[in-house]
């Protein structure tokens, strides 16, 4: 399956979902529960009941959940946000400002038609469409990234800007919650999300030579009985096909093959296609950077374009 299929299957498992967001934001500290998780559909509108009236929010995000928590104030609410990216964005806070505002815009939008009249309003409520009691609900988005390359991009809006000096402290500034899969030091108490991120933290070691990662990564499977789903999450984010034999106990699964090249091939194909560039001009990268004929060429880019689009 293509990875943000994997992935987003991964993720939608509230016991992971809850775990990540713990150890990020929280030091691995038991903030969020599954329980209190309920999905947001992230293709169409989905309608959220905030106190007295409701939100109808949509966006194309890779995985979000609403967390609902009971409080002494009523029930308190915050969107969890999560992108996956398998290559270097540069233009990535940019792109999380542009997700979060349009979060808060279908927000305000909504609660906005509530007032149609100025009765009840004062003259700056209803010129604002929003009344000074009325609040949105926050939105935290983190952005994975699962490539091999340290991530050399920037990790604020200021980071993409040329700003002279004196005037930078009055430019604002939208910050990115970023986690390297190659490397981090987070503290998670799931299972599943141990072994994924420690499988990650192997295969993604190009220091090392190829076969050495390879057993590095079976043997780490045998040691841990790494789950199947975990362990096919894992190929998927990192860009790479791994078959699987189940041994007859159960519960050991061994890598037994990887494709090195379907990794390259994807990327390239995927990064030609969001750059805009021609068949032809995609082909030529094929040709160059994988020495392949152009009739190989071709059965790459038919196999797996239908798939990036």
């Amino acid at each position: 399956m293509k990875p943000d299929t994997v992935l987003k299957n991964y993720w939608n498992d509230n016991e992971r979902f809850a775990d990540f967001f713990n150890a990020v934001l929280f030091h691995g500290e038991q903030r969020i529960f599954p329980e209190e998780l309920e999905e947001l559909d992230t293709e169409e509108s989905t309608v959220l009941e905030h106190r007295e009236y409701a939100e109808s929010i949509a966006a194309s995000r890779d995985s979000v959940k609403v967390r609902k928590k009971s409080s002494a104030l009523g029930v308190e609410f915050v969107i969890l946000g999560m992108e996956n990216q398998g290559h270097i964005h540069y233009a990535m806070p940019m792109r999380v400002m542009g997700y979060d505002y349009g979060f808060y815009k279908k927000q305000y939008d909504s609660n906005a038609k509530r007032y149609k009249t100025a009765e009840g309003l004062s003259e700056d409520e209803y010129l604002s469409k929003m009344r000074e009691t009325d609040k949105l609900i926050p939105v935290i988005t983190v952005v994975v990234y699962y490539g091999e390359k340290p991530w050399n991009g920037a990790a604020s809006l200021h980071g993409m800007l040329n700003i002279p000096e004196e005037v930078a402290q009055y430019v604002n500034d939208y910050k990115i919650i970023l986690v390297e899969a190659r490397q981090n030091e987070y503290k998670f108490h799931n299972v599943d999300n141990k072994d994924f991120f420690n499988l990650l933290r192997i295969l993604l070691d190009n220091s090392k030579p190829f076969n050495e990662v390879k057993e590095e990564a079976i043997e780490y499977t045998k040691k841990h009985d790494v789950e199947k789903s975990v362990v096919m999450t894992v190929a998927g984010a990192a860009n790479c096909k791994l078959n699987y034999e189940l041994k007859g106990d159960g519960g050991m699964w061994t890598v037994f093959e990887e494709t090195q090249n379907e990794g390259r091939i994807r990327g390239i194909i995927e990064m030609g296609i969001e750059c805009g560039l021609s068949e032809e001009d995609i082909l030529e990268k094929l040709e160059h950077k994988l020495n392949v004929s152009r009739k190989k060429a071709q059965e790459y880019f038919q196999k797996y374009a239908a798939e990036t689009v």
